[in-house]
């Protein structure tokens, strides 16, 4: 039989600074101690439940003193949803570790020549921020633990107010189980509106809610889409067709909701909420929303990867454009373009974009996004940068003189780290959402390149998350 380990726990710990990713640091006799879900200036006792020579990990049982630090959190859903997890930290503050995160990743992990880092270009809304916002249905409702005991020392029905019909966000760690949501503070209205409002409906209809557990049930997601130019997009996400219910819900949204410029319905009869191997349907409106970043448009249907920060997002182009030092006579590669969003937020001061996506569907997007804003110096590809970049490929397109790369948090293949210093293009700029993997890829760029500068942008507001922008230019 296999020994069970002992807790250790840890008491009356100060955490002394922030580490990343959510986890803060305290120090015990030379021992760092990861410890999430605090903040600096809190005194915590401090179970661990990773435990090696030089560090640990662990959570806080209790927390015996809150720092300074700390703001009431706004949300009544704090700590339960799963979301904006720094809501107790004043803006200021989370701007300050933010920063902090990016130069002791790039220092520790890039192991390159930094220059000096400019001050994190925060967000003027915290609040109400996000133009893309996706919700679960479920007909299990989450009750926090407390609340679940309280309830059973009140005699209640537990049982019962579990097996409720909800519509919100799963919560952290469960699968199957929803967080009652009465007011989200990511997304303007009419989302809150939207969102309580088909639920109440749905259940004075006896629609069957889902349940990801039984795969059963017929309501299952929700997306809305906001654009700044006023559009507002909606996507029901549903597992299977039902024409009279999907007739009763659809004219109620359409009376109801009169702001909403296009309806989509999404039949997804899987066990998991991906809808990109589906095709969604467009009950009224065209399908799509516009919308704008400075003077060009952007086409985005239901499925079409965006900027989540429509006015961040312009602040991270804006700079994006300034470290790519366009003069008018450039060739500019788009690698991970998506749907060319940077690559047209810049063409006007290059000579030539090539877009290179494997996503096809992205591709296509891009094309009519090029073609929206009446843009002829743009050439998008579907395919592995690694694959297509060849010296035929550059013969036929022009070998670059700016790359500007946005991959995804896991950052750069290392065969594309590779092709990049093989290419040897004068400038690189390198966005990401993950500066821990971008320090990764520095270290290998290094060989060739130098980091000239460097400029984090935060995002999203009241998260662990963070993005940054990167300089490199070919050493002589």
């Amino acid at each position: 039989m296999r020994k069970r380990r002992q807790k250790v726990i840890l008491e009356d710990i100060l955490i002394e600074n922030y580490a990343a990713e959510g986890k803060s640091i305290a120090r015990i006799d030379g021992k760092v101690i990861f410890v999430e879900n605090v903040v600096p200036g809190d005194v915590a006792d401090v179970q661990l439940y990773k435990s090696k020579k030089d560090w640990a990990e662990g959570f806080p049982l209790r927390i015996k003193k809150f720092s300074d630090n700390r703001v009431v959190p706004f949300c009544e859903h704090f700590g339960v949803c799963g979301g904006c997890q720094w809501q107790m930290l004043p803006y200021e503050k989370q701007l300050e570790y933010k920063q902090q995160q990016v130069f002791d990743v790039l220092k520790r992990i890039g192991k390159v020549q930094l220059p000096e880092m400019q001050n994190i270009v925060g967000a003027t809304e915290t609040k109400f921020y996000r133009n893309k916002l996706e919700y679960s249905f479920s007909s299990k409702k989450f009750i926090p633990e407390n609340e679940f005991r309280q309830m059973l020392r009140d005699g209640k029905d537990t049982e019962s107010i579990a097996n409720t019909s909800v519509a919100g966000f799963y919560a952290k760690g469960v699968f199957d189980k929803v967080v009652d949501i009465h007011k989200c503070w990511l997304q303007a209205e009419p989302t809150n509106a939207l969102r309580n409002g088909i639920a109440a409906f749905a259940r004075e209809h006896n629609f069957p809610f889902y349940d990801f557990k039984q795969h059963a049930g017929w309501l299952r997601n929700m997306m809305v889409r906001i654009a700044t130019t006023g559009e507002i997009m909606l996507n029901i996400i549903l597992a299977y067709e039902h024409e009279a219910n999907m007739h009763l819900l659809f004219d109620f949204i359409r009376q109801q909701f009169p702001q909403v410029t296009t309806l989509l319905y999404t039949i997804n009869g899987k066990r998991n909420d991906s809808i990109y191997d589906l095709i969604p349907q467009v009950a009224y409106g065209k399908g799509y929303i516009v919308e704008r970043l400075e003077d060009y448009q952007f086409k985005i249907g239901p499925k079409s990867f965006f900027q989540t920060n429509t006015r961040q997002g312009e602040k991270l182009y804006t700079i994006a454009r300034n470290f790519a030092e366009l003069s008018g006579k450039e060739v500019v590669y788009d690698l991970y373009c998506g749907t060319g969003s940077i690559g047209i937020f810049v063409s006007g001061l290059a000579k030539k974009i090539v877009g290179v996506e494997v996503i096809s569907e992205a591709i296509d997007d891009a094309k009519e996004n090029a073609a929206l804003n009446n843009i002829a110096n743009t050439s998008f590809y579907t395919g592995d940068v690694i694959d297509i970049c060849t010296d035929d490929f550059f013969e036929k397109e022009g070998k670059p003189d700016v790359i500007i790369v946005d991959p995804p948090r896991a950052g750069l293949h290392n065969k594309l780290s590779e092709k990049l210093l093989h290419i040897e293009a004068p400038l690189v700029v390198y966005v990401s959402c993950n500066p821990a993997t971008q320090a990764r890829d520095l270290q290998i760029l290094g060989e060739k390149y130098s980091v000239e500068k460097i400029q984090p942008v935060d995002m999203f507001p009241h998260t662990h998350h963070i993005e940054n922008v990167i300089q490199l230019k070919l050493k002589n």
